[in-house]
């Protein structure tokens, strides 16, 4: 055997062997379950005053099918901020503060008030829960009659939720970036701008954002 030959065995061993460990190492991970944070981090989490994240949505329920990217922010006890961004501005902008909703959809300067309560929700976003019931949900919280909740933690806060909600509809998000604690404006919850906007109801503003 020529030493040029054994160098080529060599390598080609080598680079199987990587391969291989690799292999190992990938099927180890998927069979790895979850490690489930202390006590404390999900106690900190569930009682934060404020959040704000970036996320990847999937909803699939009886009325709603989609996934999109969303930016959530809340500020306990009762606001909350949904947007929705499309690829030239916000094609949904939802604020809930006060027990009142108002949704607009800037592209058909359409805009939508009613109560914040589950029915509309559901009706428009494919989630029958009330607002308090979203924050707690993405913190760490399951939500009251809720079939299934799974969660994969960072450090302080879910990465991930897996839902079953109590109607059936199923939830997933992935967290990419969030901030806790951190002190938003009071602006950020007013009710987004509409002047010269006609009025819809839930149904209406769902089939504008494409939902069935």
């Amino acid at each position: 055997m020529t030493r040029r030959g054994s160098c080529r065995r060599s390598s080609s061993a080598w680079r199987r062997s990587r391969l291989e460990a690799a292999a190992v190492l990938a099927l180890a991970a998927s069979c790895a379950r979850p490690v489930p944070p202390s006590p404390d981090v999900v106690q900190r989490a569930s009682s934060l005053a404020s959040y704000s994240a970036s996320l990847r949505v999937s909803v699939n329920g009886r009325d709603l099918r989609g996934r999109s990217r969303a930016l959530v922010a809340f500020r306990r006890p009762d606001a909350l901020r949904i947007e929705i961004p499309g690829p030239s501005g916000a094609r949904l902008v939802a604020v809930a503060r006060s027990g009142r909703l108002t949704a607009v959809v800037p592209a058909e300067r359409a805009v939508l008030e009613s109560a914040a309560d589950p029915a509309d929700f559901e009706s428009l976003l494919g989630i029958a829960l009330r607002p308090e019931q979203l924050m707690d949900l993405l913190v760490g919280v399951a939500p009251a009659g809720a079939r299934s909740y799974e969660t994969r933690w960072g450090r302080a806060l879910p990465l991930r939720i897996d839902a079953v909600l109590g109607d059936g509809t199923k939830l997933k998000a992935t967290v990419e970036e969030a901030d806790a604690g951190e002190s938003l404006a009071a602006a950020a919850f007013d009710p987004p701008p509409h002047p010269g906007y006609r009025p819809i109801d839930a149904d209406e503003a769902r089939r504008l954002l494409g939902g069935r």
